[in-house]
């Protein structure tokens, strides 16, 4: 569970570690926690992906790769569930309403969701084609779970929510792009569906100006959660993996 304690909290329950976050320190233990990546997909990263094809690029966006590939490793580790959740829209964009396709291509100047991909393989963010697939340099696993959204947040009709209730999860790790799009969204989405979140703050990135991705983590820490920097997380997860080895002899 992670829940915001007192400072003068001492005791801690024997699978438990106390570490401190934004704004409040976090109890945190690996029972119904999941680590969220959201967006970490060719069409967003890949240098002939839609955005880069654009001028839309976030050179912050590949140096997270690291840091999402170390906490996922540590959480499998732990028997936390990584989810990958990706853009997979339907090859005739029909499930994109009109102002969105609007946003997204700029009042029509320039190539959208379902259009031609500019790589030449296959169509925009399409689910199944190359620009939905995730990026080169992220690890996955065959355990790893992964959901197609179709709106920024990852929960509108989509399979997350189900996933989440079956495995009885309450508590999420976000990590991915763009910090002021789609993780956001999802953020807020998870916190008003009584989910507690934590912004891992170094593992996300965006395209936007410094000062937006500060003020992300300003409204999360003051309405939708917790933010907590990767190596806490590490060091989360890796007396959560002491715990268990003890438990086990």
């Amino acid at each position: 569970m992670l829940s915001a304690l007192g400072n003068k909290c001492n005791s801690l329950r024997a699978d438990s570690v106390i570490l401190s976050a934004e704004p409040d320190e976090v109890l945190f233990d690996t029972a119904g926690s999941a680590l969220i990546v959201v967006d970490m997909q060719n069409d967003f990263l890949h240098p002939e992906g839609w955005f880069p094809s654009t001028g839309r690029t976030a050179p912050a966006a590949a140096a997270i790769i690291p840091s999402i590939n170390a906490i996922a490793s540590a959480a499998r580790n732990v028997n936390v569930p990584v989810i990958w959740v990706n853009w997979g829209v339907r090859a005739d964009a029909q499930d994109i309403p009109p102002e969105l396709m609007r946003k997204a291509s700029a009042n029509g100047t320039r190539a959208a969701y379902g259009d031609p991909s500019p790589s030449g393989r296959g169509q925009i963010l399409v689910r199944g084609d190359w620009g939905s697939e995730i990026a080169a340099g992220l690890d996955t696993k065959p355990g790893d779970l992964i959901v197609y959204k179709h709106r920024y947040t990852g929960f509108y009709e989509t399979e997350l929510g189900g996933i989440l209730r079956a495995r009885q999860i309450q508590n999420l790790l976000f990590t991915g792009i763009n910090t002021d799009r789609c993780v956001y969204a999802t953020l807020i989405d998870a916190c008003n569906r009584g989910y507690r979140c934590i912004l891992v703050e170094d593992a996300c990135a965006t395209l936007s100006t410094p000062q937006v991705q500060t003020s992300i983590l300003f409204l999360v820490r003051l309405l939708y959660g917790y933010t907590w920097h990767s190596n806490n997380v590490l060091t989360a997860l890796h007396q959560a993996k002491l715990v268990m080895d003890r438990k086990s002899l």
